[in-house]
Order: structure tokens, then sequence, then C-alpha cells
């Protein structure tokens, strides 16, 4: 696992669902290697699908910008060492669309 404490720099999560994020983030630490940020991205997407249904989406590395579109309650952004973490929820499908969406300003490093 990467060395470090879970910092979160964003998000509109609930407590719960954060703790969630973070414990799945560190169990894919656990079981994948640092650099193979793609296997880290799809286990916690996975598992955020099962969850919580179908349509989140997870970026994980270590220099990536991003402005993504997101269910309200469905988004964390977050560090554990230098590795970053974006998890939210977008539409799955087109039953989907007619959710409110919340857009946000970019992340700032």
């Amino acid at each position: 696992m990467l060395e470090g404490k879970a910092v979160i720099s964003d998000t509109d999560m609930l407590q719960t669902m954060q703790d969630e994020a973070l414990r799945l983030a560190a169990k894919a630490l656990d079981v994948f290697d640092v650099t193979d940020s793609t296997q880290i991205a799809y286990f916690i997407k996975k598992e955020f699908d099962r969850l919580h249904g179908p349509g989140w989406q997870c970026i994980v590395g270590t220099d990536f910008g991003s402005f993504v579109t997101h269910f309200c309650g469905c988004f964390i952004y977050f560090c554990i060492g230098s590795l970053a973490i974006l998890l939210f929820k977008s539409a799955a499908g087109p039953e989907d669309e007619e959710h409110r969406f919340t857009s946000l300003e970019p992340v700032k490093k």
C-alpha cells in the first residue's frame, strides 16, 4: 500500500460514502501495485457500481486535470500520498438523463 493518510480535497458525499471510498482505495492499493492506476480505478468503480448502482466513474493517477458533471452527493476527490483519486457518479443511461446534475469548478492542487 502507498504510505500516507488520505487527504480529501473536495467532496459532496455523505460521510459514510466518503468512508467507503477511502476504504476501497486502501483495499485496491493493498491488492494492486501503486503504478497500476487503471486496475485501481477499475476496482473502485466496480465496487461503487455494485454498492450504489451503475454510472460511477473513477480516475486515478499522479497528474491529471478534469472537469466533470455529476449527480449531487456523488463526488469525491482525494489523495493518498502522491496518488490522486477522483470518483463520481454520472448518467448510466438515457433513463438517468432526467436527474439533476451539478457542475463543479476544476479542483486546484
